[in-house]
């Protein structure tokens, strides 16, 4: 009688979790339905207005400071008002593609997982209310409140950046360019968008279907388990969503791929820049893509290392130095920049502990 009321309670948990799954999901792609179109409208106008609004006024405060700033000289302020307009207009297109997607993916998925993060209260009735309400009206505010922050970002931070940058003391390092390392900065900065962008774009594909099924298999094998997210039954609609929308992680991890490529590529340029070398910016743009793939293999689990190859992009600074210790003679070398540890000579004659408590009883 005991095992038949074990089995029909265990039955009746699992029915509870189906529905519970099911009336999640389907509520949340309600609301997801209902409010998203909303929050994502909300983030997009206004994302969009405090962008565009302001670009000419961000145009003027940069130029202006460029100029007027003493941490540059001459030809490094002429390299940078070449750059500018090509940096704005990485600046635009970036953040306009940003917006668009991240609030239409905040508008719809935000709602979808209030709907089941309302199973993790403990009362029956708060649950339902809260899979219903929850995800709507927080959402539209969350939007408003993304707005507000990113007008300040834009409108308050960034200018007084630039104002500290203009105000910076005479006393501070002034950086310097030279004219003949320009052609480098320029060579290098379009060199690492024309290499990294598809170099990325093809590793995070290529590597897509370990992550995915990866994923996929960690997850169910928590699920039969019951460990990780699914430790509790309530967790396990949570999780459940987390199994459903596991692709469109994975998707979203290759566009992040893709978008960070670009950033790492013109960071080329500054490498130059900082090591007055055009070949050790050939070198960064080479080392990255084995350190890409190195970090992508170590985040999937897969074999060790890479086999692109991972030139030095950085100089040794410093020479052979020896230090004696002591009257032991023993040596330290370094051949790297970095200090080495302290190594304090004895100055003094060496004490025995006999004599030292000596020395203690007398002052006592």
């Amino acid at each position: 009688m005991d095992a038949g009321n074990s089995n029909q309670a265990g039955w009746l948990r699992i029915v509870y979790v189906v529905f519970a799954f099911c009336s999640a999901l389907f509520l949340g792609a309600l609301k997801g339905l209902l409010v998203g179109p909303i929050a994502a409208l909300i983030l997009i106008i206004g994302n969009l207005g405090v962008i565009l609004g302001l670009l000419p006024a961000h145009i003027s405060w940069t130029i202006y400071t460029v100029v007027k700033t003493n941490r540059f000289d001459a030809p490094l302020k002429v390299a940078l008002l070449i750059a500018l307009p090509a940096l704005f207009g990485i600046w635009l297109g970036l953040s306009i593609a940003g917006t668009v997607i991240v609030s239409v993916c905040y508008g719809f998925f935000t709602p979808w997982v209030s709907s089941f993060e309302a199973f993790r209260l403990d009362d029956e009735s708060d649950r339902f209310f809260h899979c219903v309400v929850d995800g709507t009206w927080d959402t539209i505010k969350g939007s408003c409140t993304v707005v507000r922050d990113f007008s300040d970002l834009c409108f308050h931070s960034y200018p007084l950046y630039l104002k500290e940058l203009r105000e910076s003391p005479v006393s501070n390092e002034v950086r310097t360019l030279r004219l003949i390392h320009v052609p480098g900065l320029i060579v290098v900065g379009l060199l690492g968008l024309i290499v990294h962008i598809p170099i990325y774009t093809i590793i995070a594909i290529v590597k897509s279907p370990y992550m995915l099924f990866r994923g996929w298999f960690r997850l169910t094998h928590d699920l039969i388990s019951r460990e990780g997210p699914f430790l509790e039954t309530a967790c396990i609609p949570v999780a459940g969503l987390t199994i459903l929308l596991w692709p469109i992680v994975v998707i979203g991890s290759i566009i992040m791929a893709i978008f960070s490529s670009i950033f790492i590529g013109l960071y080329g340029s500054v490498i130059v820049y900082q090591e007055r070398s055009f070949k050790r910016g050939v070198a960064y743009v080479i080392a990255m893509i084995a350190e890409f793939d190195e970090y992508t293999n170590d985040w999937l689990y897969l074999r060790e290392g890479t086999i692109f190859p991972k030139p030095s992009y950085r100089k040794k600074n410093g020479s052979e130095i020896e230090y004696s210790v002591g009257g032991l003679g023993g040596r330290f070398s370094s051949t790297t920049g970095e200090p080495p540890a302290m190594l304090m000579p004895t100055l003094a004659r060496s004490v025995s502990v006999r004599e030292a408590i000596k020395e203690v009883k007398m002052v006592q």
